[in-house]
Parts: C-alpha cells; structure tokens; sequence
C-alpha cells in the first residue's frame, strides 16, 4: 500500500436473468481485467450471480442450488487471483432467504455479509422474498460443504484497510450499517446494488453516496445493476461511483450496453488521518457497537511496481474549477467582509487605515475593506490608503495603487519612505549600498510605523494584507508587514488571492476599476524591498527566491490538510505537475518549503486576528498550534533522501 493508496473497483458485467453460468463467466472476465489493472478490491452489484430481477424464481430450488454452485465454480477458477472480491447472490439459512454479500479472495469464502434494510416499494417489495438480518439466529452460514462467518458487522481487515459492506436499500435509511461499521474500523466502505432508473434519481444517489463517504470519513464504492437485468417494468442502468471522504472520485456512464469497470484509488492514510483529526468521530461508539461485531484477516495484493494513479491530483486544492471556483470566491469575500464588519462594528472604529503597494495582497485587502465600507453604511472616504513609495517601488505599481484609491473614492496618502529610511540607515550604521536583509526589513518596518501612527491619529485600525502562504514561509517582516490590527487575508492562499480579485474585479466593479484590477493581477509578485532595473521594471520577483506558489500552496494543503509526509507530497506533487516542473525543481523548493516553514513559525505565533474562510489556517489560537522551536530534522531528511 504505497503512500496509503489502495486500489478498487465497482465492476458491472453483462447479465442474463437466471443464467447463473453466463453470469459468473462474466464476473470472472471483469476479475481479471481488474487483477491485469493491479486493482486490489473490486465489488459486483446486488445478486450479480442470479441478477436482481428474478422475482418469484429466487423460490425455486433450481436457480439456488445452481447459484451456490456457479459460486463455488467461480471461487475455484478464480483460485489464481489475489484480490479480493464482493459479489452479490441469494443464500438459504434458517429456513429463510437472505440477500447477501459474498466476500472471497485466493480460492477461499471468508464471510458473508446479509442485508439489513429490505426495499419495500411498490415497483420491487424485497420482503416478499427475503429476510433482514436482523432476524438471524446464528451467525455462521453453510456453503457447500462448509461454515463461514455470517454477519452484518464483518468488517475485512488487512493492516490499516479496513473494508465493511452494505447492500443498496441499507444506504437510503437515517442510520446505515455503514455508519456503524465505520466506527468500527472500517475505512472503505462498498455499496452493492441494484437500484433502478427514474428521473433524476441518479442525481440524488450522488449525492448520498458523497454525503456518506463524508459522514463516515471513508472511500465509499457504489455500484450497481446494469444492461441485462429484466425490463419488464423497470430499467436498470448501472451506476459505478468512487467517492472518498465527501468527494466524487469517479462515477461511470450510465446506459451502457458494454461490461464495465470503473477504477479508482482510495487515499486510506489520509482518510485516518482525518479520523484522528477530528476527535468527535468516535464519540458514543461505545453504546453503539454490537457485541457481534468481527474481524477477519485478508491479504491486500501489492502493486507490481509504483503506484500509478487513476485519480487526478488537482495542482490548485485551493482553486476549484468551472462554476465552483464563482462560488468559492464569492463565500471566502462573505467571509472577509462579515469577519471585518464585526470587528469594525465592535470597536466603534472611525477609520480603516490600509497601506496600499499596487500588489495583489493589498489590493484585495483595499477591495474587502471597501465592500465591508458599503456594508456598514460609512462613507469611503473613512478608509484611509497609504501608498509609501520606497527604494524599489516602480511605475507600475505606484500608478495602480494611486488610480486604485482614487477609483475606489477613498481618502489616499503619499507618504514616501525614502527620506526616513535614509536617516535611518545613517543612525544604525548601515550602507545604503547593501541591500542586505536590514536594508530590505527596514523598509517594511517603516511603512507599518507609518500605518500604525496614522491608524492612531485618526482613530482607526489597520487592516493587515499578508496572506497564508506568505505566512506559511514567513515571507513577512516580524514586525513589519507581519504586524497589524485585523488581518483580513490572513487564510487565504496566494494561489486564491488572483482570483478572488478577478472575480472582485468582474462581478462587483465598474469598468474603469476593472482595469485597474486585471493590470493588478497581471503584475509581477514582488515585495519592491531592491531598486528597480535600468529599465524600472521590477528587480525582485518574489517566486524566483522562495519558489513558485503553487507548489508551496500544493505542499501546504497536503502538510497540513492530511498530514502527509514528505515523501508522499512529493508523490502527489510529481502527478500533478508533471508537465510543469521536473522531479529535481520540486525536490528543491519542498525542501525550502520545509524549512521555511519550521524555522518561521515564531512569526506565525503571535499574528494578529483574521477570518479563517476554509479548512486550513495558521492562526496560533483557533487552528495550527506548533511550538516555535520545533526542529524540522525528520522532515527535512526524509527531503534529502528522495529521488
């Protein structure tokens, strides 16, 4: 299980209603595509040996004696792979018919899994047939000539995999056996079913099958009858879905005439990671774990070779796509500007004091500021920007930053640096010829004077610009621009920041501050701390000295969101880069991401307040909490020996 990944598949072979024989040879063919594919775990639907739409058949003796001996026919020809395989058919014990789940793997039945929740509609009552489980008496079943495990709390363990088994109805009730079997352990769950077509069901099955892998904090595998099945009054489309922890990994066409085998992989580390999170996910386990609950062992087949992924791993966690990233970027500027309103509100502030540079932090810092503004009903004028032109600052950004302020109608400053900085210089000793990181922090360390003194004279606060990955570097001054009042970017990522403008600039702005806003954001990231080139164009572009941010926002999301370790970020970084930068380039700035973030965390322990807007933050109150002093030595070798 390399990184944590295992491989599984939702299979839906071709059906012929009663033809046990056809059905298994067409369950044994998508076994060994599966087992060709390296997949470790793959499930067939609901009663895929019989089908599902046998009806009053599944009483006659006939079509479950040869069920029971295609089954053991398919287990014995199949003797040869090592994955492990769930299969649907109908079982007799106790004088009843249960629905059940086969589990088998190398030739061997390893439990059986009967359904709990019979589906009782007017187009299929399943209880004129079955019996629930709930009803057993004993918990072992024979097949053949021998006993297995009979159980509805069987769960299939092989190290941290953890596989439980419900059977299509069994996922529609308020609380399903797969809530249950996650708290006991189980980190993938399969859904084997059989559930018919109608308008816009396949919409809502998405939408459980999300909701409970979420739920559960489980991969969770859905899939169901297909081509094949009786039409005389329904139509089964098969579905085959993969979702983990809340997201839709895969979900396969529906209507196909053809075999299919729908593949992905589920991130098991990452999903106990977030089980060990989230410290309320066992909470009453203890009242609700039946004492018949059981394990069984099985051998997770390995990979051949490295893993190769079937899922896409996003470069931009933080940027969704399409009409998601509209609705991401208008829910975190909701989130900054509540988060600023209230604080604004609270402290009866006459002013919003902001230093404005022409860059995309500040300018989004400016855009929240003014919204907030409207919101609350003060004029704009109350906002007081500053711009403070210093040794680096060029054309470009100096005319944004004044055309800004005046097409957004706030009260503006020009308040150079320059002069202050000089004498400065001249009192410590330093040489304005060195531009060593004195000369650099100084500059920043003036500005945020300047802002600090205004914000008390007008009796106002100022309103920080840094962002989270520029914390996450220590990419700030201590007490520079690290330092303000209320940090309204403080959460959101430099990768998102580009777009939360643009779309600020298209959905909330007139034309002429549009303009404004796209040149902004076709600007160069640079901190303007190093004089200009001859040309006056920018000298210190901030990506060439601390790295790209969309690899140090990759490496942040997977750090912190999951835990992952080195050598799995950088895994995942290799997939999702891998028409960007070569293994070499992203070796080199995880290991600067590494130990800037380590070696800056004093910075981050004492940051002023902000709005968290999604599931990562730094703030050393509410969220990441690391001891300043922590030595990044384990991370930071397992970077050294990776190739």
């Amino acid at each position: 299980m390399e990184f944590g990944f295992v491989r599984v598949a939702a299979a839906k072979p071709l059906t012929d209603v009663a033809n046990c024989v056809y059905n298994t040879a067409q369950i044994e063919g998508l076994m060994r595509k599966a087992a060709e594919q390296e997949v470790q775990i793959v499930a067939f639907p609901e009663m895929a040996i019989t089908s599902y739409t046998c009806m009053d058949l599944f009483f006659q003796q006939t079509l479950l004696q040869e069920a029971e001996n295609a089954l053991l026919n398919l287990i014995e020809r199949t003797a040869d792979l090592s994955l492990l395989t769930i299969v649907g058919m109908p079982l007799v014990t106790e004088n009843r018919l249960f629905n059940t789940a086969i589990v088998f793997q190398k030739g061997k039945i390893l439990g059986v899994v009967p359904k709990t929740y019979l589906s009782n509609y007017k187009e299929f009552q399943e209880q004129r047939w079955f019996t629930s489980s709930t009803e057993l008496i004993g918990d072992t079943i024979r097949i053949g000539e021998k006993e297995y495990p009979l159980n509805s709390h069987l769960t299939f363990v092989s190290g941290e995999v953890s596989v439980g088994i419900e059977i299509c109805e069994d996922m529609w009730v308020p609380v399903p056996p797969s809530c249950q079997l996650a708290m006991e352990g189980a980190n993938i769950l399969f859904n084997i079913s059989a559930s018919n077509e109608l308008i816009g069901k396949h919409t809502y099955v998405l939408s459980l099958v999300k909701q409970q892998s979420a739920r559960c904090i489980a991969g969770y595998i859905y899939t169901s009858a297909g081509f094949g099945e009786s039409s005389t009054d329904l139509v089964f489309a098969g579905r085959g879905i993969i979702a983990e922890n809340g997201t839709i990994l895969q979900d396969a066409p529906r209507f196909s005439m053809e075999e299919q085998l729908t593949i992905g992989e589920i991130d098991i580390a990452s999903l106990q990671n977030d089980r060990l999170v989230n410290v309320g996910f066992m909470h009453g386990a203890s009242t609700l774990l039946p004492a018949k609950r059981k394990t069984i062992p099985f051998d997770l087949p390995g990979y051949s070779g490295q893993t190769i992924l079937t899922r896409r791993i996003d470069p931009h966690p933080f940027v969704p796509s399409g009409n998601a990233l509209d609705e991401r970027c208008e829910e975190v500027y909701s989130i900054q500007v509540a988060g600023l309103a209230k604080r604004l509100k609270h402290t009866h502030t006459h002013t919003a004091v902001i230093g404005i540079s022409g860059g995309l932090d500040s300018t989004l810092a400016l855009l929240i500021t003014v919204m907030t503004a409207d919101l609350l009903g003060m004029s704009r004028k109350q906002i007081v920007g500053i711009t403070m032109p210093g040794f680096g600052t060029t054309g470009r950004t100096y005319n944004n930053s004044i055309r800004l302020m005046q097409a957004l109608d706030i009260s503006y400053r020009e308040i150079s640096i320059v002069k202050a900085c000089m004498q400065h210089f001249e009192d410590i000793g330093q040489d304005p010829a060195v531009h060593d990181v004195t000369f650099e922090n100084s500059q920043a360390r003036e500005r945020t004077q300047i802002l600090m003194d205004v914000a008390n004279k007008e009796n106002g606060m100022v309103i920080g610009t840094g962002d989270l990955s520029e914390l996450a570097l220590g990419w700030a001054t201590y007490n520079g621009d690290h330092m303000s009042m209320y940090g309204v970017n403080a959460s959101v990522p430099k990768t998102l920041v580009r777009y939360l403008v643009n779309w600020i600039a298209h959905n909330k702005m007139d034309k002429q501050t549009r303009e404004i806003l796209l040149d902004i954001v076709d600007t160069p990231i640079s901190p303007e701390l190093i004089p200009a080139d001859e040309q006056g164009n920018i000298s210190q572009i901030t990506e060439d000295l601390v790295g790209p941010y969309e690899l140090h926002d990759f490496f942040l999301y997977h750090f912190l969101r999951f835990g992952a370790r080195p050598s799995k970020i950088y895994f995942l970084a290799q997939h999702a880069f891998r028409d960007i930068y070569d293994k070499e380039t992203i070796k080199k700035w995880l290991q600067v991401f590494f130990r800037r973030f380590f070696n800056q965390q004093f910075k981050r322990s004492c940051l002023p307040d902000g709005p968290k807007v999604g599931s990562i933050s730094l703030s050393p109150r509410g969220d990441f909490r690391m001891p300043s002093d922590a030595s990044s030595s384990l991370w930071l070798e397992e970077v050294a020996h990776l190739s």
